[in-house]
């Protein structure tokens, strides 16, 4: 694995960070195969409950498409090799077993926007900017963003964004519900770190299925999504899943078993 993303895990929660502080960690391909290999490593990782997302340094989470790079010109061939692999990280991402939540400091434009998106949850400091420049750039979303953003967002709000480019702050990412909250720099490491906590207690198996339903509820039938739920009851209650942890949540309480 290279140093462009790193991975590593702090108890029971991954860390996924991208590592170009130098560059506001912009995407290139080296970070894109080093991205691929993260992800799978937060997959495999079974004591990881949840995975973090975040950016080195205080400048960026991601600042999409290293512009440089980009400016001293690429082939045709170059293009669709990237385009093939910021896909496949989509793809790595929306099929993560566990739930991932963005942590984002300073600039989270363009594709940096978009792996954002793709996280459950995203938790931003006040200094938090989002953005989408591509069409000020002669450039196109790539990424499955325009789905992500219309679905969190809502149509009208998408295609300002997308169309303008115009970059927000966080108040303004909290108030039209792209992220879920909002910290002072100083604390959001701790926050998000107690969020982590509050999910890391429940059942790793039910929230793989959970997230994995809610997901697919997005495109699915009522009467799929009902079939969906029912299966992923039948595994979890088969294998006594439920067991332990409703035993746990008794004693939390202070309820005795009968």
């Amino acid at each position: 694995m290279g140093e462009s993303v790193l991975y590593s895990r702090k108890g029971n929660v991954g860390f996924i960070t991208f590592n170009r502080p130098h560059r506001l960690n912009a995407i290139n391909e080296g970070f894109l195969d080093d991205f691929m290999d993260a992800l799978i490593r937060a997959a495999r990782d079974d004591e990881a409950v949840t995975v973090v997302m975040t950016g080195a340094g205080e400048k960026a989470f991601c600042a999409g498409e290293d512009l440089k790079e980009t400016s001293s010109g690429k082939s045709f061939q170059k293009w669709i090799t990237e385009a093939d692999k910021l896909q496949d990280v989509q793809r790595l991402t929306l099929r993560l077993n566990k739930p991932l939540i963005g942590m984002v400091r300073g600039w989270a434009v363009g594709g940096g926007c978009e792996f954002a998106l793709s996280c459950d949850f995203r938790i931003a400091g006040e200094t938090a900017k989002f953005g989408f420049p591509e069409t000020g750039i002669g450039l196109t979303i790539t990424q499955a963003g325009t789905k992500l953003l219309t679905q969190i967002v809502g149509l009208g709000k998408a295609k300002e964004l997308a169309f303008t480019g115009e970059f927000i702050d966080a108040a303004e990412a909290l108030r039209i519900g792209m992220v879920n909250y909002v910290f002072p720099e100083a604390e959001l490491e701790r926050k998000t770190l107690e969020f982590c906590e509050k999910i890391g207690k429940r059942s790793p198996l039910s929230l793989r299925l959970t997230r994995s339903a809610i997901d697919l509820g997005m495109s699915c039938s009522f009467d799929e999504i009902l079939e969906i739920e029912a299966a992923h009851l039948m595994a979890v209650g088969g294998g006594g899943n439920e067991k332990f942890f409703l035993e746990r949540r008794m004693q939390e309480h202070g309820m005795k078993k009968d």
